[in-house]
């Protein structure tokens, strides 16, 4: 199969989810550069991720999800929380920390949002690119569709209430590591769950992103009146 027929279903998403929180922040857009310059830094991110995976490698420290999964539950969560949420999630906070937050473009607290998102896409990009080789031409759709949707949900959590803090000249350090706590433990529930039950996955995990994405749509809907 043409390899363009696989690329698209991870690069179609990407376009798609940029043009949304663009469109959504069309009261005081974000300059472009700027935007692409997150996405950017996202995927670097992605490699950051990887980095940190290879440190558990050789700490002894890397496990096997499916195997934990098979007969060690507890460990499947331990591991899908303080490894795949807490490198993940601190490897797409790095750049908005560093970075994002130096912007003297981020002057509203729905800057957050939209460069957390950004952040997140190029990650999911990258993290999908890297799968292409291991999946079907659905598998690809199927991922490329949800790979985004995940780590931007996770990522809009702690990068609101970040920024946030930024803006009203309360600790950034204090905010990032409570929150970055709290996103951890989520996206490694939603591994967890994933990973373990594979029967009721589906309807579990489901629920966990729509219960975000929701908070997102009333948090948007309410900054954008307010702004």
């Amino acid at each position: 199969m043409n390899p363009a027929l696989l690329i698209f279903p991870v690069l179609a998403p990407a376009l798609f989810w940029g043009a949304y929180h663009y469109y959504h922040d069309r009261r005081r857009p974000e300059p472009l550069g700027k935007l692409l310059l997150t996405f950017a830094l996202g995927c670097g991110a992605a490699w950051i991720s990887k980095a940190l995976y290879l440190a558990l490698d050789y700490v002894g420290l890397r496990y096997d999800a499916l195997e934990l999964a098979q007969d060690n539950l507890a460990g499947l969560f331990a591991f899908a929380v303080l490894g795949i949420g807490l490198i993940e999630e601190s490897a797409k906070m790095l750049p908005f920390v560093l970075v994002v937050l130096r912007f003297r473009d981020f002057d509203e607290p729905m800057d957050g949002i939209v460069y957390g998102s950004f952040l997140a896409l190029g990650y999911a990009l990258v993290e999908n690119l890297h799968y292409l080789q291991f999946l079907t031409p659905a598998e690809a759709a199927a991922r490329g569709f949800a790979g985004p949707l995940v780590h931007i949900v996770f990522a809009s959590v702690w990068a609101y209430h970040v920024g946030r803090a930024r803006l009203a000249g309360r600790s950034v350090l204090v905010a990032a590591f409570a929150w970055l706590a709290a996103t951890a433990l989520l996206h490694g529930a939603y591994d967890f769950v994933v990973l373990g039950f594979p029967a009721p996955a589906l309807i579990v995990a489901a629920a966990l992103i729509v219960a975000v994405w929701v908070w997102r749509l009333v948090l948007i809907r309410r900054l954008g009146a307010a702004y």
